[in-house]
């Protein structure tokens, strides 16, 4: 009888566990997630599972790069043509948020920024600006290293077709 209860109870053990790996799939969106946490502007905690069912572009940039900076204004006038395109444009940093917070009021872009409680080396982002995509279903289809023409018309093709 007590050889039966060991075999029960194993038997459970190793069924419940199966089922439980087999049931967890992350989208790459939500892997980036456990690799980084991201807060606003005001300090508060950003989920970016918030955001399925949308195309996700983060560009990794910093207050002091010139080519992330040099970008930004095609980065805004795409976001404008993309809107009715089901994007979400998010602009992370790592640096302090009163840094961010000072640059978005004199830039005045007008971005969702976040800050990434990770360091960006961490998460293996070693240039900057870098720009990651997601499709709707958190598939990270597209990085891009380096500045960009993000209004062009070609590129504006591109990221409608994403």
């Amino acid at each position: 009888m007590r050889s039966l209860i060991i075999i029960c109870c194993s038997i459970l053990f190793f069924a419940c566990n199966s089922s439980i790996s087999q049931n967890i799939k992350l989208t790459d969106l939500e892997s980036n997630q456990i690799k980084a946490s991201y807060v606003d502007l005001y300090d508060n905690k950003v989920d970016l599972s918030a955001f399925k069912g949308k195309k996700v572009l983060i560009n990794y940039w910093a207050t002091w790069c010139g080519p992330c900076i040099q970008e930004m204004p095609s980065l805004l006038k795409a976001q404008e043509v993309l809107k009715g395109e089901n994007y979400v444009f998010l602009l992370v940093s790592d640096e302090p948020i009163k840094r961010i917070s000072r640059f978005k009021d004199r830039k005045n872009y007008n971005f969702t920024y976040l800050k990434s409680t990770t360091s960006l080396a961490s998460m293996r982002i070693f240039t900057l600006p870098t720009t990651v995509i997601f499709n709707e279903d958190g598939k990270k289809v597209k990085t891009m290293v380096g500045a960009i023409e993000w209004d062009s018309k070609q590129m504006i093709k591109k990221l409608k077709a994403l």
